[in-house]
């Protein structure tokens, strides 16, 4: 059976600074309060996900996490205010792509 697969992403410079994958890390990042646990949940090295937000922070000259340095307490990341506004952005501009895709590709692909 054929499927239609898309990906969006954002670029500045010729750089992604979001993407469907760094949106779900983001949020990740927002609802376990932690790059570590995020990065787990993804299923994804830390390292991997720690280069990605550095590359989206480089390319967008903003921070999009405040980070804490562990100890007893464990350490932790939240979200900026910019880094919230950058995903609630992205994902109120991604809302509804996969409908229009599908049904592009009904109309297209009627016999699959």
């Amino acid at each position: 059976m054929l499927r239609a697969r898309f990906n969006l992403w954002i670029e500045k410079d010729g750089e992604v600074v979001i993407s469907f994958w760094r949106a779900r890390l983001l949020r990740a990042i927002d609802r376990t309060g932690s790059i570590t646990a995020a990065a787990a949940e993804m299923n994804v090295p830390y390292r991997r996900a720690w280069e990605r937000l550095h590359e989206m922070e480089s390319s967008l000259e903003y921070k999009l996490l405040e980070t804490e340095v562990g100890g007893s307490s464990g350490g932790g990341a939240h979200l900026t205010p910019a880094g919230r506004a950058l995903l609630e952005h992205f994902e109120a501009f991604a809302e509804g792509f996969d409908k229009q895709v599908e049904a592009r590709f009904t109309q297209n692909f009627p016999d699959e």
